[in-house]
């Protein structure tokens, strides 16, 4: 893999030397990509124009989530950013390239989970304005343009991966190719009308599995540690090294997720009966909410507080935007016509 990995180094020195002018471009792509996107911001954008569509985003996002993360577990991938450091095959010959705050990731490196799992997301919105497009032109020739910016999308995401020395091209590739087949999956089993308990068990098993499968490796004697260890002593600024980018940080957003899913489904059968006014009012205010939401700030100094409050905090978002933002809209506008 040595020859990769160099391989690698050089095409993302190029890119940044090259597009050095569009590190902003880079960094919101990046960004933009990022797994939590799915459940913050593509979730609300899709629930009030399709219910249907937003549960599936929520359902694939997870699963893809915990899937990326086992695959991470079991392949040992390494990341640009610490191999460069690690490898020592740079000493005489340095690459020209540059840290960012989204650069130290502490988790393994292949598949990329910012190409995974938005493949896999973003392919139940694509599939379904396809098919929608199909129903309403006939033409196969307009249908196929959701699949052409959807290319495109994720290629500019997968170069912000590589720009930002987060990943190598050959994992980015993986993530794309393991997330669209997982889309593809995926999408065609989403569940309906699916009880409370159908969500828990689910979500309860990507967490009780996740701390299994870390127990048996680690008594296998293989380190989970590994690339935690590797983040904290080459990334640039120890406060880039954030507990919320920690794999298990993933599997908690998840869990926390699904079981928001089936609290909200659970309590509000069908969701609230909104016209298109209401929903964009909806749109605007959920973004608004999980914006707040994501922007509190939780205590890292102690893991299991930290992970317990990330566990409500992504158990909340489902609520929100199914139950709560919709629920005080609707009274708002049946009042509004009763008045």
């Amino acid at each position: 893999m040595d020859a990769v990995h160099t391989q690698g180094i050089w095409i993302a020195e190029s890119l940044q030397l090259s597009t050095k002018q569009y590190e902003h471009i880079w960094l919101f792509a990046s960004h933009m990509g990022d797994p939590k996107a799915a459940f913050l911001l593509i979730f609300p954008l899709t629930y009030f124009v399709s219910r249907q569509t937003g549960v599936a985003v929520v359902w694939v996002a997870a699963i893809s989530e915990w899937l990326n993360l086992v695959f991470k577990w079991i392949l040992f991938g390494e990341r640009p950013y610490w191999w460069i450091k690690e490898s020592g095959l740079f000493e005489k010959n340095p690459p020209q390239l540059q840290q960012f705050p989204s650069t130290c990731e502490t988790g393994p490196g292949s598949p990329s989970g910012h190409a995974m799992i938005t493949a896999a997301v973003w392919w139940v919105m694509v599939s379904t304005l396809a098919s929608e497009i199909h129903t309403r032109t006939g033409s196969k020739v307009v249908a196929s343009l959701p699949y052409l910016i959807y290319v495109l999308l994720l290629a500019v995401i997968g170069l912000s991966r590589i720009f930002i020395l987060a990943h190598f091209p050959h994992q980015v590739i993986a993530g794309f190719l393991t997330g669209i087949v997982l889309g593809v999956y995926l999408s065609r089993s989403i569940p309906k009308s699916q009880s409370l308990l159908f969500y828990l068990r689910i979500s309860m098993g990507i967490l009780v599995g996740t701390l299994v499968l870390h127990t048996a490796l680690e008594k296998a004697g293989i380190p989970l540690s590994w690339s935690v260890a590797l983040a904290k002593k080459w990334c640039a600024h120890a406060e880039w090294v954030r507990l919320d980018t920690n794999p298990f940080s993933s599997i908690v957003r998840a869990s926390g997720a699904l079981t928001g899913l089936g609290l909200a489904q659970s309590w509000k059968p069908g969701g609230w009966s909104l016209s298109w006014a209401p929903r964009a009012l909806c749109v605007a205010l959920s973004a608004m909410a999980l914006h707040h939401i994501n922007r509190v700030n939780l205590p890292m100094d102690y893991p299991v507080l930290f992970y317990t409050l990330f566990f409500v905090k992504y158990t909340l978002v489902p609520q929100v935007v199914i139950l709560f933002i919709p629920g005080v809209v609707h009274f708002l506008t049946a009042k509004a016509k009763r008045d």
